[in-house]
């Protein structure tokens, strides 16, 4: 089923929220490290062909690659700035990767192809996600492997949505939209595994995980000012306005803060199906 979005999700990716994730791609692979990790931990030895669905700037793939070299990788994502990087990145391990810059929903991807297929966080954007793991399941070899992580909700997720929660009402911030395209796209966990099994997938498991992840306390300024849809709408204030309302948003992540990191219980399901 298709969704509405108050935001253009191509136009976001190639441009500022591309932009920015390729700026802030230490911090946030440093933050989403144990992430990346997890996807690691399930991967088979036995994988020769691997799709890693919204790479982004490719840490999850780099991780993949890392782990079981004898697999040929493919990242996908409608981010031409973030997969530059991506590329870039992977050139600069000696790994031997293929790119696509391409909507997982409609891109014709090769027939029964890949024997794993994976994801960190980049499958919640999809504008019509049933097509987008239809599409996916005919590019799967029979008994092909799906793995993927994506956030439960907001309110399990508090660190998520200190900033808005602190000075939202002071800004015009698009409206959350429960199933809409976006972070929180996947809250409701029976839905993920409904669209799974719709779309042919089979042993579908949705599994809660809470993953224990960080920042570096002086990171943290950067991480609220510029990430997401606060770090969007500050960008075309004024720099006295925004610099008061950053100030007033970084007040409020107090209770995160131990010593010199950020602690952030990154509250996800990470779900698995098999083609």
């Amino acid at each position: 089923m298709a969704s509405t979005s108050p935001v253009d999700q191509n136009t976001l990716w190639n441009g500022p929220g591309g932009q920015i994730w390729v700026a802030q791609q230490a911090i946030l692979d440093g933050l989403f490290q144990p992430m990346a990790d997890l996807l690691v931990a399930e991967l088979p030895e036995t994988v020769t062909q691997l799709l890693d669905i919204g790479c982004g700037t490719g840490a999850s793939l780099l991780a993949a690659g890392a782990a079981r070299p004898a697999a040929r990788c493919t990242g996908l994502d409608i981010s031409e700035p973030m997969l530059a990087m991506a590329r870039g990145r992977a050139e600069a391990a000696g790994l031997d990767a293929d790119f696509i810059v391409a909507d997982a929903q409609q891109h014709p991807l090769s027939s029964t192809h890949f024997d794993w297929i994976q994801s960190r966080l980049g499958v919640m954007f999809f504008e019509d996600t049933g097509a987008a793991f239809t599409n996916l399941q005919r590019a799967a070899r029979p008994d092909a492997g799906l793995r993927f992580i994506a956030w439960r909700s907001a309110e399990e997720n508090p660190f998520m949505t200190t900033a808005e929660r602190a000075i939202g009402d002071e800004l015009d911030l698009p409206p959350r939209s429960p199933g809409a395209p976006g972070q929180f796209a996947f809250a409701d966990g029976e839905r993920i595994r409904r669209l799974l099994q719709d779309a042919g997938w089979k042993d579908v498991e949705v599994t809660a995980v809470d993953l224990p992840c960080s920042l570096a306390r002086n990171e943290l300024p950067t991480y609220v000012g510029q990430l997401g849809a606060l770090g969007l709408a500050l960008r075309d204030l004024p720099e006295e306005r925004a610099s008061a309302l950053r100030d007033k948003a970084l007040a409020a992540f107090t209770p995160f803060i131990e010593g010199d990191r950020v602690r952030v219980d990154a509250a996800c399901w990470l779900i698995r199906a098999r083609a």
